[in-house]
């Protein structure tokens, strides 16, 4: 049952964001809703795939377990290794400097990175099937942008150097706070335990 609702919660989430690669139906949507209906409803989706996909990801954790596969234990000192630069790389999304203008889509090397990681850590097919779509919709997301004549967000102030430290020192902040707060109460996984 979690694995199902979870795969629903991908599709909606991960649907409203491929949706805005597709420019055309995106503009044909916008036009016949409004702008502000149509944030509106991919708000909603997007906040209801991200509810399914943690709860369903939680339900199937607790009673579904499928083991896949047995990552060795490196690996996971790998993932929490990797965790740093994913997560620097996605607040270098937002204040941005020298990363951003470098890599063009860091919230998407972020992403991709983050994906990978836990790919490596985690063996089961819900994980799979978790970080696996994300990985792919990344990747399908990066190539889109190739493609795009517009870049599709709004335009963001990029600085230099001291906003490359900023993201750092942000990004730093971050990861701690994930490892040691947000993934062991939330997750029920301890970053650094066995």
């Amino acid at each position: 049952m979690g694995l199902l609702v979870m795969i629903l919660g991908l599709v909606l989430f991960l649907g409203v964001h491929v949706l805005t690669s597709l420019r055309q139906l995106r503009a044909g949507i916008v036009n016949a809703m409004g702008e502000g209906a149509y944030k509106g409803a991919y708000s909603l989706v997007s906040f209801a795939g991200l509810a399914l996909i943690i709860w369903g990801f939680g339900h199937y954790r607790a009673t579904g377990w499928i083991d896949v596969w047995t990552p060795p234990t490196a690996f996971k000192h790998i993932t929490v290794a990797l965790m740093l630069p994913a997560v620097i790389l996605v607040v270098a999304a937002y204040i941005r400097g020298r990363i951003y203008t470098t890599l063009k889509h860091p919230m998407l090397a972020g992403v991709k990175l983050w994906a990978f990681a836990h790919l490596l850590a985690n063996g089961d097919l819900g994980s799979i099937i978790l970080f696996g779509s994300f990985l792919g919709w990344a990747v399908y997301d990066r190539i889109s942008l190739k493609r795009r004549a517009d870049a599709g967000g709004p335009p963001i102030p990029v600085g230099g150097p001291t906003n490359d430290l900023i993201a750092i020192a942000v990004g730093v902040i971050v990861y701690l706070a994930l490892a040691f707060a947000f993934h062991p109460v939330v997750i029920g996984v301890p970053v650094m335990g066995a």
